[in-house]
């Protein structure tokens, strides 16, 4: 495991070669924590080859990423109408700003397959990350999360109301048993 420390020492390091964009610390911690195993996304960040070396030259040219980073993330084929029906919400919220949005929902959306909480299947540092991240790439989106609900939950819950399906017992969120499992502490 990498030592906090270093690893934002490393994401500093990157940031002083990046262009300057919204999203090059959140990909610079998401490059990192790939490159030490520290997130679901595995090397590409859930993206393609190209897609990721693309990403790399318009976010931090001149970087030179470590080869290791390069393995891909395989998309369980069982996940993929899922994966895609969170492709589609995440690009109808896009704030339309940089194209750099269409890599993080990609990479969004990969994460998502993943079993821990967002942030950390993302590699990010916090929850606080997170946040900055969707309200920066999907603000209409993230206006909706009007009780902080945990990001993930929040996603698919949105997948299921677009769907007409209301898997919820309880009348109101509030109400509900479960309402520590979807708006806790994430630490």
């Amino acid at each position: 495991m990498l030592n906090p420390h270093l690893k934002e020492r490393t994401r500093h390091r990157m940031l002083n070669r990046a262009r300057g964009q919204g999203n090059d610390a959140a990909l610079a911690a998401m490059v990192l924590s790939a490159r030490h195993g520290q997130s679901a996304l595995g090397g590409w960040l859930g993206l393609s080859a190209g897609e990721f070396a693309r990403l790399v030259r318009r976010h931090f040219p001149g970087v030179k990423i470590p080869t290791g980073v390069y393995s891909s993330l395989q998309r369980p084929k069982a996940r993929s109408l899922e994966w895609d029906e969170l492709r589609h919400l995440l690009r109808s919220h896009r704030a339309g700003r940089d194209v750099s949005e269409l890599f993080i929902v990609d990479i969004v959306c990969s994460a998502c397959l993943g079993s821990d909480h967002l942030w950390q299947d993302l590699g990010l540092f916090n929850r606080t990350e997170l946040s900055q991240l969707m309200w920066r790439n999907f603000p209409t989106l993230a206006a909706r999360n009007i009780h902080d609900m945990k990001w993930k939950k929040f996603l698919y819950k949105q997948l299921c109301i677009a769907e007409g399906i209301y898997v919820c017992r309880a009348p109101s969120c509030e109400e509900c048993t479960d309402y520590a499992v979807c708006f806790g502490s994430e630490d």
